[in-house]
């Protein structure tokens, strides 16, 4: 048994030439041309589909990233453990007499370019593992079956809305054994997903306490994760959500990192046979409770009436030159009762103005200000 520091493990292989949230097939090719890989396919756009594959273990291991191209942590998660793999630490060494792992660092490379969740087709690749419509869907499950793996891990980000349950926590991490069948029933291949996702979650609360969640197992046979389970490959779905702060994932790829470490460690440590259903369930439920900022006790005059309101924003990310641009954008006014902020601004009974209106409007760019002496620039209150 081994006892250990996971996150010193990620410092010493933290990949550092990527660390923004706009990742493209152009800043990982270096990085894929350093290990054994072969190209498995075309996008839509004649862009390639590559494959990394380490270890001779008899334990085959299946991970993707980024089949929605605007889901980039998972990706920077992916070549840190990929460090690791490649380095001379003893758990590493024995990884990869144990298992085989075959990794796709990016499934929807044209998505990654336009930063966009589909393809270029506009499909959700996750929405057409049974039609196969897509080149990218037909390569990553051609991969599945000429692999036959062991344990498929499908590795997602999700967005900054997501609370890990209702106690006002964000889902820093999200999991999910995927349904198997429309009755949501388990079997003995989506019970090995779960006592995985129980002991990753175990390691978890040791760094992030009470912010992991349990993503919602409404079946859907088209998700490629339903899929992988029905066909009796024991699946988990990565979801890579949101750290106080840290909106381009940095401290959440860590978090990925050692979800990857722990939760391998325990297959190669343990038989997976243990009904964890229990504990597996008393992971709270992701809940969409949050917006990025809230803004409370604001005055507005409307209709000649005076009436305090709160009112919340949220951030469109957009590309721009290489990097993200994250543009404040009112979301809600009032209603906010089961809301939680990962911001919160109180305006203390001062005025609402702005050159868009006199009150706030979903829709409108969040730069205003409260009174004459706040003013609000892309969500914030402007220092000088």
């Amino acid at each position: 048994m081994y006892t250990m520091d996971y996150k010193s493990l990620h410092e010493l292989f933290r990949e550092e030439t990527i660390t923004d949230k706009y990742i493209t097939l152009s800043h990982i090719e270096k990085l894929i041309a350093n290990n054994k890989s072969s190209v498995v396919g075309h996008s839509v756009e004649n862009k390639i589909i590559y494959k990394i594959e380490i270890g001779n273990g008899k334990t085959k291991v299946f991970m993707w990233s980024q089949m929605h191209g605007n889901e980039s942590t998972t990706t920077k998660a992916l070549f840190d453990f990929i460090n690791f793999l490649n380095s001379d630490e003893s758990l590493a060494l024995e990884f990869k007499e144990y298992f085989t792992f075959c990794m796709l660092p990016m499934v929807n490379p044209d998505g990654a370019e336009k930063y966009t969740r589909e393809n270029a087709n506009g499909v959700d690749l996750n929405r057409d593992s049974q039609a196969l419509t897509q080149p990218e869907s037909k390569v990553l499950r051609k991969v599945f079956e000429d692999f036959k793996p062991d344990y498929c891990y499908n590795l997602h980000d999700q967005r900054t809305i997501f609370g890990a349950g209702d106690k006002g926590n964000p889902a820093t991490v999200s999991f999910l054994a995927p349904a198997y069948n429309e009755n949501r029933d388990y079997n003995t291949t989506r019970l090995k997903a779960v006592e995985i996702i129980v002991a990753m979650n175990d390691v978890l609360q040791l760094y992030i306490p009470n912010q992991v969640g349990r993503f919602d197992d409404s079946f859907n046979i088209n998700c490629i994760g339903d899929t992988f389970q029905n066909l009796g490959v024991p699946t988990i779905l990565f979801e890579a959500g949101f750290y106080p702060n840290d909106y381009v994932r940095e401290i959440t790829r860590k978090y990925i990192f050692i979800s990857l470490i722990s939760g391998l460690k325990h297959i190669y440590e343990n038989d997976i046979v243990s009904n964890k259903i229990e504990d597996y369930l008393n992971i709270p439920q992701n809940k969409v409770n949050f917006f990025d900022i809230v803004y409370k006790n604001v005055k507005i005059n409307y209709d000649n009436l005076e009436k305090s309101i709160n009112f919340a924003a949220q951030y469109i990310e957009k590309p721009n030159d290489g990097k993200i641009d994250f543009e404040a954008v009112i979301a809600q006014v009032d209603n906010l009762d089961n809301y939680f902020a990962h911001h919160s601004i109180d305006a203390q009974g001062k005025t609402f103005k702005s050159s868009q209106g006199s009150i706030p409007n979903i829709g409108d760019k969040a730069n205003f200000y409260l009174g004459n002496d706040i003013e609000i620039v892309n969500g914030l209150i402007k220092t000088q």
